[in-house]
């Protein structure tokens, strides 16, 4: 079964395990991590498809931040719940806790993950995971990931984070574009960092690393409400930068992360200066844009749309960006300077 119709393409791991590896969770009661793109090539959720598995019984699900549809904003606590389609209780990942507690595997006979990653450290999903091994290790639940494509590919860049400053945007020490998929970075995790989680990993079948999300077929479902393309995942892992600034990063917009600005900017004058850089697979076109949320919402603000047009050559993201932030620290005439402040997770 290919990712789309007509076209030889990647199957994920929930389109493995769907149609050809179903009997590994045969005879078991078992628990779902998931979110609103945990969709196989039908566009078909895994908590509706999981629970159709012959002789498998799907008892409960987890929600991680942004909960299982995707309808809250950053930050928002996600409370336990009953979900209206499955009629199956949620358990929050995102909450007072963000870890599951023994009681809540209770009952379980393994945990199944499928939560679509976008590449970069700060992006919680793979946390999520990370925090739930250990403790599934302890309850003797082994865990079973099923792969999903990298957006970004392969491409490994940033710096990596004194272990130090652990937090819920980088548990464990990676580079800011780690260049794993989910699977290997559970995988990397449980033998670099000992989880002892009894793990497996069902692998997708025809992906490379070299490709593009285009290339893989696999219908894109936004993981985030601020994550609708993946555009926007090209981008995100220097333009979650801005975050730590008084420049908007286009939350509250319909492109956030590629539109960057703030009021005092001019947009023209700033997009020409950032174009003589002449950095690699990227134009800067002047846009103004008014968030409805978050940093100057109900301002209008200047700045630049942020267009890939070379997604190999672009490839440094994270460069691009912190060059472009030093741009708009530069004093130009009217323009005032970009103030640092703690950094916000995805």
């Amino acid at each position: 079964m290919s990712a789309t119709i007509g076209i030889v393409s990647v199957e994920t791991g929930l389109d493995v395990l769907v149609r050809r590896r179903g009997s590994l969770l045969r005879g078991r009661r078992f628990g779902l991590v998931a979110h609103q793109a945990s969709v196989d090539s039908r566009h078909e959720h895994a908590a509706m498809l999981l629970a159709d598995l012959p002789r498998a019984r799907l008892v409960r699900l987890f929600a991680p931040e942004h909960g299982l549809w995707g309808a809250a904003q950053d930050h928002a606590p996600i409370a336990r719940t009953r979900d209206p389609v499955t009629g199956l209780p949620v358990v929050s990942l995102y909450g007072e806790r963000r870890a599951p507690t023994l009681p809540m595997l209770r009952g379980l006979d393994a945990l199944v993950v499928d939560l679509q990653d976008v590449g970069a450290r700060y992006y919680t999903f793979v946390w999520t995971m990370a925090l739930a091994m250990p403790v599934c290790a302890r309850a003797g639940v082994p865990v079973i990931v099923l792969d999903r494509p990298n957006p970004l590919g392969g491409v490994v860049e940033g710096n990596v984070p004194d272990a130090a400053f652990a937090s819920f945007v980088g548990l464990y020490p990676l580079p800011t574009r780690h260049g794993m998929t989910i699977g290997e970075l559970a995988a990397y995790l449980n033998a670099e960092h000992r989880l002892g989680c009894d793990l497996t990993v069902i692998g997708m079948r025809g992906w490379r690393r070299s490709m593009l999300w285009e290339d893989t077929g696999v219908p894109w479902v936004a993981p985030s409400p601020n994550m609708p393309t993946p555009d926007t995942a090209r981008v995100y892992p220097g333009g979650c930068l801005y975050e730590g600034t008084n420049l908007s990063e286009g939350r509250g917009t319909t492109r956030p992360f590629e539109w960057v600005g703030a009021p005092y900017l001019d947009a023209h004058a700033f997009a020409d200066d950032l174009n003589r850089r002449r950095l690699p697979g990227v134009h800067f076109r002047p846009a103004r844009f008014v968030p409805t949320f978050h940093k100057w919402a109900g301002r209008l603000c200047g700045g630049v749309q942020i267009h890939v047009t070379h997604t190999a050559s672009f490839g440094r993201d994270a460069e691009m960006n912190t060059r472009t932030l030093a741009r708009s620290s530069t004093p130009h005439p009217g323009l005032k300077p970009v103030v640092i402040s703690a950094p916000e997770s995805s």
